[in-house]
């Protein structure tokens, strides 16, 4: 009997066992985590504008390269990148000793040819003179002959007294013409010393030239961009030595495709933002047109004025903004987006609050906000603030 009940007792063990675990247990449903704190918002299809955007690069409207005219070595050199000149200010110096040699050669011819005018006008007026006296003579030799000759028709004087006293007026006649003579030979020298004093002042002014060329100033005022000599250098003309900008007018140049160029004019008002100078926009106006086309890009040059910045360089990156008429479009703020890998995404929170991350396609940025090209439906709600605290799958609240 013992054998036979434990037997049993086994077999109903066994039973017992393979039932429960024949038994699936029963799980309570799991919720999801909740997070709160985040911002939901409800994105709607809204007109907005739209623009074509250029890139380009920040220039100054002036760049001036300074260079010499003449040969010599730098001996002098006041400025260097970086630094603040204003126009009319000297910013190199040249050894030109050779012009200062022509020039202190060229005062002596001056003042030689000086010289030589005063001993003509002295001459002349000696000479004047001599004329006005030989003149005299003449007009008395003159009439004295006439007298005479009138009584030695009338045989009332002798031969020999005639030709004497024709002897003497033709000495005052000629007394009369070498004065003239030498009157206009000195007239002639005067001239060659006007002359000479002419070429004397012509050869200074152009030594003083010359001499000037060995101080370089600067022609604009404006900031050194660039130093491309050094004290001891020899300077040869056209070399460039200093690069100097004006600091106070900037444009950007931006590279616009051969399709979008007849939509842009001269004196068309532009956007531009320069990530350097934060994210204020600046206003800029078109006031240059390349009507040539880069064969490489096929892209033409369109120079944008901007207003005056102390922060604005030369080569800082920009982009304009070019308006282009109205669209239907999606804006979501730029926060609301999460950036994985080369993927964009947002959380779309349903009508239980449950978030989920979904892939967008984002097109143009507005300000803080960017264009949703694909990915979202109008009338869906987002999560636009706290998104970092917020994973998928989670409750909104």
């Amino acid at each position: 009997m013992k054998t036979k009940f434990a037997i049993l007792a086994a077999v109903g063990l066994l039973m017992m066992t393979a039932a429960s675990c024949g038994k699936k247990p029963e799980v309570a449903a799991e919720k999801p985590p909740v997070v709160k704190g985040a911002r939901v918002e409800r994105v709607s299809i809204s007109p907005i504008e739209n623009y074509y955007e250029a890139t380009g690069t920040v220039r100054s409207k002036t760049t001036t390269v300074l260079s010499s005219k003449i040969m010599g070595t730098v001996i002098s050199l006041r400025a260097r990148e970086g630094d603040k000149v204003s126009a009319g200010q000297v910013l190199i110096e040249i050894d030109n000793r050779d012009a200062n040699a022509q020039l202190q050669k060229a005062d002596a011819g001056l003042r030689q040819a000086q010289e030589g005018l005063a001993e003509a006008e002295q001459a002349t007026g000696a000479a004047k003179s001599a004329q006005a006296a030989a003149e005299a003579n003449k007009r008395l030799a003159d009439s004295t002959y006439a007298r005479y000759q009138a009584l030695f028709e009338r045989k009332s004087i002798s031969p020999l007294e005639f030709d004497e006293v024709k002897a003497r007026q033709e000495m005052a006649e000629a007394e009369a013409r070498r004065a003239a003579d030498t009157l206009k030979m000195l007239a002639a020298k005067r001239r060659q010393a006007l002359a000479q004093i002419d070429q004397a002042r012509a050869e200074i002014a152009n030594a003083q030239v010359q001499v000037s060329y060995a101080r370089i100033v600067s022609p604009i005022s404006g900031v050194v961009v660039a130093k491309q000599t050094e004290v001891g250098s020899t300077a040869t003309p056209g070399t460039p030595l200093l690069t100097i900008e004006d600091s106070a007018r900037y444009r950007l140049e931006v590279a616009v495709e051969e399709s979008q160029l007849g939509k842009i004019r001269r004196g068309e008002r532009a956007r531009v933002r320069i990530d350097a100078l934060g994210a204020d926009d600046l206003e800029g106006s078109v006031s240059e047109i390349t009507p040539a086309a880069d064969p490489m890009s096929r892209s033409y040059t369109v120079k944008i004025d901007l207003p005056a910045r102390q922060s604005l360089r030369s080569g800082l990156y920009g982009a304009a903004r070019f308006a282009s008429g109205q669209k239907q479009a999606i804006l979501i703020p730029q926060k609301a987006v999460t950036v994985r890998g080369q993927l964009a995404g947002v959380f779309v929170v349903d009508d239980a609050g449950v978030a989920r991350l979904r892939l967008v396609k984002t097109g143009k940025s507005y300000g803080e906000n960017i264009e949703a090209l694909s990915g979202l439906n109008d009338g869906e709600r987002i999560v636009v603030d706290g998104v970092t605290n917020v994973n998928d799958g989670v409750k909104v609240q």
